[in-house]
């Protein structure tokens, strides 16, 4: 009871819970849900049996799938609470709608993340006591470990006081959160920025470039997310908050596209090994040219620009296809940072020439990753039953 009245909440049954509509798309994304979440079951036992050796990460790729799955979480969870901040942080009126519903998502996201990256670890309990004990203040890593649980816990706190709207401590909280957040995030750009033996990665974009595509992949979420809600019928405040996002997303995209010509080109120039060759090889896989560049940045840049952000039904379907680019983007990121094998351990261990190296996740790679994507919409699904997360304006 008196949690109840801290944190106002609906008063709903189990029944209450479980139960949803009865439309082909809630009864789809219900089966959708309860398969993802077994995929997830699987892979945690296999892995819970079988360790590492389940996952097809090896010496020369030590980095997977579960890798690029965790990135691309705490890359929503960063995005969504940075366009929630134009609201109730910044005093953009229109953005103040979606405060409640998209801090949830911050939260639901970088949770799932962390259960995806418990899966990967091998000791998370260990870590979280070695974290405190021994602390590697030269480590990116140990300050990206650090940084994302006082984000997530300043990102529950601006929760609690949005839903009791409690407007002087959720904005504390939410700039105390926008604040960390930034900082988590681009310091997980620079666990691959600080990469000096991959010169693919070693540079200043990725932090840079990690807090840009974070903002777009959350602009992404909320279409999807008010989308279904609102089954593509938008009452008057959500429909011009969308298009107002619409045009911050098309800027955003805009720039997201500029970064990646000067990426490219600033790799290939001069020819410098690991780095070009790595480049080209990129630029022609088709991860890069249809994931990332024609569904992650291009049909949704595209139909902004012939719409001038007016057509947010349409966007609504091109951020699906955003959303599979931003993946790619993940996928890509951790995978390209290793394709170019460390000369010392292939040449004189196994006494091989230089090539790419080669990767293909295992099972129970794919059906943790997928069940992560599944534990997200159980989470979101059952938080939207439990909380107000609508003004009355709505």
């Amino acid at each position: 009871m008196r949690m109840q009245s801290m944190i106002p909440m609906k008063q709903v049954t189990l029944k209450d819970l479980l139960q949803f509509e009865k439309r082909p798309l809630s009864i789809f994304m219900v089966l959708l849900t309860v398969g993802l979440l077994g995929l997830f079951a699987t892979g945690a036992i296999l892995y819970l049996m079988h360790g590492h050796h389940a996952y097809n990460v090896t010496r020369e790729h030590p980095w997977g799938l579960l890798i690029a799955m965790y990135v691309f979480f705490v890359v929503s969870s960063t995005g969504l609470c940075i366009v929630s901040s134009l609201g109730h942080v910044f005093g953009i009126k229109e953005f103040e709608v979606i405060s409640k519903r998209a801090i949830l998502g911050a939260i639901v996201t970088i949770v799932s993340g962390f259960a995806v990256i418990a899966l990967e670890i091998g000791h998370p309990i260990r870590m979280v006591i070695y974290n405190i004990l021994t602390p590697g203040f030269t480590s990116a890593i140990w300050w990206m470990g650090t940084l994302y649980g006082a984000y997530l816990a300043f990102i529950i706190f601006e929760f609690i006081f949005l839903l009791r709207d409690d407007h002087k401590w959720s904005k504390f909280f939410g700039l105390g959160g926008l604040l960390v957040g930034i900082a988590a995030h681009s310091n997980l750009g620079a666990v691959f920025g600080f990469l000096v033996a991959r010169p693919i990665s070693n540079g200043v974009f990725y932090p840079i470039y990690f807090i840009l595509s974070a903002m777009i992949t959350g602009s992404y979420l909320l279409f999807i997310l008010y989308g279904y809600k609102y089954r593509l019928n938008f009452p008057k405040p959500i429909e011009m908050m969308l298009k107002k996002l619409a045009k911050v997303l098309g800027l955003l995209l805009g720039i997201l596209i500029f970064f990646e010509v000067w990426r490219m080109m600033t790799a290939i120039y001069g020819g410098m090994p690991g780095r070009a060759d790595a480049a080209w090889h990129i630029l022609t896989s088709p991860n890069f040219l249809i994931g990332e560049v024609l569904l992650g940045m291009l049909i949704p840049f595209i139909i902004i620009l012939k719409s001038k952000g007016e057509a947010i039904k349409a966007l609504v379907f091109a951020s699906l296809s955003g959303m599979v680019g931003i993946f790619f983007m993940r996928y890509d990121l951790v995978h390209d940072t290793q394709l170019i094998p460390l000369q010392t351990l292939k040449i004189r261990e196994y006494q091989l020439p230089p090539s790419f190296v080669e990767y293909m996740p295992s099972f129970a790679e794919i059906a943790i990753a997928l069940g992560g994507v599944g534990l997200a919409i159980l989470l979101y699904f059952l938080a939207d039953k439990l909380f107000v997360l609508d003004s009355t304006k709505e």
